[in-house]
């Protein structure tokens, strides 16, 4: 449950830079985040990825793929997790996504995500 309500203030601290649409901030937030000693953890990066997924369920309103995948990344390097936050476009018709991978593998998504965006951007 602690993990449930960790995500929920996860998301909630990036409300505002979302409202305003504000990446750079959303960007800084993640790419500032310190990675913790993984020792200290006892939680598994599946564990925070399905709090993470049942605090959005649980958010007083939708949560897109950006505000969910930065909460996921900045989770998982909390708990010492090397976390990645990618932005990915489509050209036709144009379309952005945001995920989380660990390792070069997807967490928070499809696995075959990764083929159907272009990789913007990394952090």
């Amino acid at each position: 449950m602690w993990i449930i309500w960790r995500a929920y203030l996860e998301l909630l601290g990036l409300e505002y830079s979302v409202l305003r649409e504000d990446f750079p901030a959303i960007y800084d937030k993640v790419r500032n985040t310190p990675l913790a000693s993984r020792s200290r953890s006892t939680h598994t990066a599946q564990k925070i990825c399905d709090g993470i997924d049942l605090a959005a369920a649980l958010y007083f309103k939708q949560a897109l793929c950006l505000q969910r995948s930065a909460a996921t990344a900045c989770l998982l390097k909390k708990h010492g997790f090397p976390a990645e936050l990618v932005v990915g476009v489509q050209p036709l018709p144009f379309l952005a996504h945001a995920w989380v991978e660990l390792d070069g593998r997807i967490v928070n998504d499809k696995p075959y995500i990764s083929k159907m965006y272009s990789v913007l951007s990394r952090c």
